[in-house]
């Protein structure tokens, strides 16, 4: 049976080159990062030379990155501590930002009593930027959380838009930037971000790392307390080969990064050119079809079949060997719908069956081919 992978915004398959540069840290590195011996130092300078890899790839300097699990712990470690540490009474954001962060602000609601303004989001889930402004204007002491590049849609936010927003009405701005950074280039010293969130392992790294950008104007507290490491915000012995692997996984991929765009538009404009002469009455999600406003990785097919049959739908690729989801990776298993698809679509395309298939560098035309031959078999 033929394996295609199509759910690489859930995760990535590591590079070869990352594999090998933790397995080699794990057999010659072991030293404790905070150990003061030869081996202890050693450790301490892998840490601090993937820092300042990830600090001159995104135009920024080594001390505000500091590492996390993950873009989940990231997203609430910014959110909480702008609360608690910075003063913030009102967080704007939309509905359909990943649940790191949704669900960070209804828990900041229920304890901090803060204010919360969820924009208006339209057909192709772009934020009402003029509603944005007035909010601004009227809201002090606010903080715009904002996702890059929606999981979901592909669609993507203008960063340098909202930033000069917040900056002009003095307001914070947060960005999960988990499905961008390592897929488009963003230079954070130009950006008007004050905190931006990233995850090792949606750009072909390991899992259980990312990052959390703070811009050095922002003083916040630590989440995690104990130990002095992550220069006394993060306790805890820091995950040393996850970290290297961090670092080589974002080089490579911005120094391979024109030349991989170049290569998944081609595919995806492909998959989306196979499907649309295979399967009549298919329709894109936001505006996933669009190679210039969308993610190049991200692609939400919406297919003229009944969503109660989306599950049934789902297992039938997986016994053909195809990977693909209809969402989030976080509500895997989950019967509810997709939260983003129901703020965009009307409720006859929410009746719809929707799924999402995310590109990477390790797909080919005959992983689509197959896939398009397979789901025209499943759609009769």
């Amino acid at each position: 049976m033929q394996e295609v992978y199509l759910d690489n915004a859930a995760t990535t398959k590591m590079r070869n080159a990352v594999v090998l540069a933790i397995t080699e840290t794990m057999q010659k590195d072991y030293g404790n990062p905070s150990s003061s011996y030869r081996i202890g130092r050693k450790a301490k300078s892998l840490i601090e030379t993937s820092r300042k890899t990830i600090a001159k790839l995104l135009n920024a300097t080594s001390g505000e990155f500091y590492f996390t699990s993950g873009g989940t712990e990231a997203n609430n470690w910014a959110l909480r501590s702008a609360v608690k540490d910075l003063g913030v009474k009102h967080i704007i954001s939309t509905k359909i930002e990943h649940h790191a962060v949704l669900r960070t602000i209804e828990a900041l609601k229920e304890e901090y009593k803060i204010e919360v303004t969820y924009l208006n989001v339209n057909e192709v889930g772009t934020i009402d930027i003029v509603q944005l402004e007035r909010v601004l204007q009227s809201t002090p002491n606010a903080l715009v959380s904002l996702m890059h590049v929606n999981n979901e849609i592909g669609t993507i936010l203008d960063l340098n838009r909202v930033g000069a927003l917040c900056r002009a009405n003095n307001a914070l701005f947060h960005t999960d930037a988990v499905q961008s950074v390592g897929h488009m280039p963003l230079d954070l010293n130009s950006l008007e971000v004050d905190f931006l969130t990233a995850s090792a392992h949606k750009f072909h790294g390991p899992k259980g790392v990312g990052f959390l950008y703070i811009k050095k104007t922002n003083v916040l507290k630590p989440l995690v307390y104990g130990g002095e490491q992550e220069r006394g915000l993060r306790a805890g012995t820091e995950a040393l080969y996850n970290i290297v692997g961090l670092g080589k996984a974002l080089a490579l991929a911005y120094s391979n990064l024109d030349q991989e765009t170049e290569t998944l538009r081609d595919l995806k404009s492909y998959f989306i050119t196979q499907l649309y002469h295979a399967i009549p009455n298919i329709a894109f999600n936001g505006l996933s079809e669009d190679l210039a406003k969308t993610t190049h990785t991200i692609l939400n097919v919406r297919f003229p079949v009944t969503a109660s049959q989306t599950e049934l739908f789902l297992f039938q690729l997986d016994l053909k060997g195809i990977a693909c989801s209809k969402g989030s990776a976080c509500q895997s298993g989950s019967t509810v719908k997709s939260h983003v698809l129901n703020e965009i679509l009307d409720p006859e395309a929410l009746e719809q069956l929707s799924i999402r298939f995310s590109l990477s560098i390790f797909n080919t035309k005959a992983d689509i081919d197959y896939t398009v031959q397979v789901l025209k078999s499943l759609i009769k």
